[in-house]
């Protein structure tokens, strides 16, 4: 359990000093990791509702943030380049990032063109109907993205890593809210990148 939580420790302040300087990002991952709760209570209420919140809110922020925001020039404070950084990084890089929300934006016009998903669903006759399957598709697409990362890692890495990895994603919303509830504030004030992204 010792190892378990110092890998998952190790995860998360890689991806926090390697890929979260921006104060724009930061404050972006704040309201990502709000919705990400909020999408977590519905998942036991309507996982449809989830969906909708999951992607349409949580991941657009996250990762227009990274996408848009964060720098992609030499890091000095941890004396690394860009590419460097996309070839260790444990989770989904920034090409893998561009796969997935491409899915993520065809997937409505897919059921648009397929309302019965090939097959696989009772078609919706009605737009609330068709959201409702909109936001199903979504939840299943965050947890088959989820599952297919892990699955790569056991492959590229070891079981262990891959497992930590999706206890890190799991988690990330109540970790991101601790770590970055007061970047709103700094970027009221100006200070665009972090000071001291590498320091704990």
């Amino acid at each position: 359990m010792k190892g378990f939580l110092q890998a998952l420790d190790t995860q998360r302040w890689d991806d926090h000093r390697y890929y979260h300087q921006s104060r724009i990002n930061q404050s972006l991952h704040f309201v990502s990791a709000i919705s990400f709760m909020v999408a977590y209570v519905f998942v036991f209420i309507d996982p449809a509702i989830a969906g909708l919140i999951g992607w349409g809110i949580s991941m657009v922020t996250r990762q227009a943030g990274h996408f848009f925001f964060e720098p992609k020039g030499y890091d000095h404070a941890n004396e690394a380049s860009h590419e460097y950084k996309e070839e260790i990084k444990v989770g989904y890089n920034l090409r893998r990032k561009i796969v997935l929300m491409g899915v993520w934006a065809a997937s409505p016009v897919v059921l648009a063109l397929s309302p019965s998903l090939f097959g696989l669903i009772a078609p919706g006759t009605t737009a609330r109907e068709y959201v409702h399957d909109v936001g199903l598709l979504w939840f299943a697409l965050g947890v088959a993205g989820l599952l297919f990362r892990m699955l790569q890692l056991f492959v590229v890495r070891d079981v262990g890593t891959g497992i930590v990895w999706v206890c890190k994603i799991l988690t990330d919303p109540f970790s991101d809210a601790r770590l970055y509830w007061r970047a709103p504030c700094f970027l009221l004030r100006g200070q665009l990148i972090d000071p001291a992204p590498n320091k704990r």
